[in-house]
Parts: structure tokens; C-alpha cells; sequence
């Protein structure tokens, strides 16, 4: 715990050195989304339909990261608009897939630690899987329409709109690359222990763990794909009806 506290602090004082005040809001939406993660496992925990925690949940993640992470409302209003309408879309995809790929709750790899336990816990582990799979994609999402609606609104929507589709194509780009590589990052132990123990191809692509895993990361590549265009979508639509008033 005081190695944790201490990287925490450690963060806190960098953001405020390198950001200044910009930096202490984008610290301070850090620790609001983690206090609203906090209360959703809670509220999980104890009974309450995970699908709508998490989506609840999700609404004010981006709230926070959003708006406290940029003070320019021409910037944020429509970075959260198009966030929403993503998180909208990906409810559905998230729902669909999960329900046939049959991920949720636990994999064989974690048979050890919970022998003599019970895992009856009385909640939908589809369900948790859901929100899981919603909620991991929120950083991404936020990141997109950030830097999309920023982009955007130091150009002209009309006479710059093909730079402005070729930003979105170079964030998109970088997204993904970022994506994969925490994903290969994260999972290099298990990627280890599977050529460790000789784990054939067609175990580690129906392994639940790695599959679950595989699938959150496709989650935050769909997710950015379609931010990307609907973020632009929404600047232009506001910055012609600006023109036109």
C-alpha cells in the first residue's frame, strides 16, 4: 500500500509540474473514475443489475474524463456528445457478442485459487462481463473524441474537411497500435506460460482468459473506429449551424 500511495503522489506531482492546472483536473478525473468504479463493483456485489451500473457508470466516466480533462466547451460538448452515441452503439455489440462467445466467469487457469471456494455468488457473470467489456472501452472512446473534436475546431469544416478526415485516419492508426501493443504487454506472462506448457494453437484461441482479453481490446478498436467519424460528424453539424445563424 505505500509503495501505491507513493506512485500515486508521484503522479499527482508530475501531472501538476507538466500539465499545471490542466494537469490536476486530468488527475482529478483519474481518482472520480475510480471512486465510480469503486461503487460499481459495489453495487454489483450487492445485487444490482451489472448491465445498468455499468452503463450508468459509463455515462459519468466520460463525463468526468471529458470534461474535466479539457476546459474548452466547444471542444468537450461534442467530444461527449459523440462519446455517448458511440457508447450507445457499443452496448449493443458488446451485449451480442458476449452472450455467444462464452466468456464470462472464469477460466480453467484460475481453478487453483479458487478451490474450496464457492462461486455462487448470485450475480450474472454474463452480465459483469457486459459491463466489464462496456467500461473498458471508455479510455479509448474519450481519448478519440478529444482529440478529434480539438482537432477539428482549429480548422475550417469545409475547406480543411479532407485534412481533417486524414487526422482521423492517423489517430485511428495510433489507437489501435497502442491498443495491441498494452494488450501483448499485459498478457506476456500468459503468452509465456502457454508456450511454457506447449499449449497447442487451438487452446490458446479457445482459451477463456486470452479470448475474454482479446475481445476487450476489440471492444477499444471498434470503439475508436466509430468515434472518430461520429466525433466529426457532430463538430461539423454544430460548426454549420453555427454558420448559419
Amino acid at each position: 500500500m505505500n509503495s501505491m500511495f507513493a506512485l500515486i503522489l508521484t503522479l499527482a506531482v508530475l501531472m501538476l509540474l507538466v500539465g499545471g492546472r490542466r494537469g490536476l483536473r486530468s488527475f482529478s478525473a483519474l481518482m472520480v473514475n475510480a471512486i465510480v468504479l469503486l461503487l460499481s463493483v459495489i453495487l454489483m456485489a450487492g445485487g444490482f443489475n451489472p448491465v445498468t451500473v455499468g452503463v450508468v457508470a459509463s455515462i459519468i466516466i466520460l463525463a468526468a474524463t471529458i470534461f474535466l480533462s479539457s476546459a474548452d466547451v466547444r471542444v468537450a460538448g461534442p467530444a461527449f456528445v459523440a462519446s455517448l452515441i458511440v457508447m450507445a452503439i457499443l452496448v449493443f455489440v458488446v451485449v451480442g457478442v458476449i452472450s455467444r462467445s462464452y466468456t464470462a466467469g472464469f477460466g480453467a487457469e484460475d481453478g487453483e485459487e479458487l478451490e474450496g471456494m464457492s462461486t455462487a455468488l448470485g450475480v450474472s457473470f454474463p452480465d459483469i462481463a457486459v459491463a466489464a467489456g462496456l467500461i473498458s472501452t471508455l479510455g479509448a472512446v474519450a481519448e478519440a473524441a478529444i482529440a478529434v473534436a480539438a482537432g477539428i475546431n482549429e480548422l475550417d469544416v469545409v475547406r480543411d474537411w479532407r485534412g481533417i478526415v486524414q487526422m482521423g485516419r492517423e489517430i485511428i492508426g495510433t489507437a489501435i497500435n497502442t491498443l495491441f501493443f498494452g494488450f501483448f504487454g499485459g498478457f506476456a506472462g500468459l503468452f509465456i506460460w502457454f508456450a511454457q506448457l506447449k499449449y497447442p494453437l487451438w487452446m490458446i484461441v479457445n482459451n477463456k482468459i486470452f479470448v475474454g482479453e482479446l475481445l476487450d481490446v476489440l471492444f477499444s478498436v471498434i470503439a475508436v473506429i466509430l468515434t472518430v467519424p461520429v466525433t466529426s460528424w457532430v463538430v461539423r453539424r454544430r460548426a454549420l449551424a453555427g454558420k448559419t445563424k
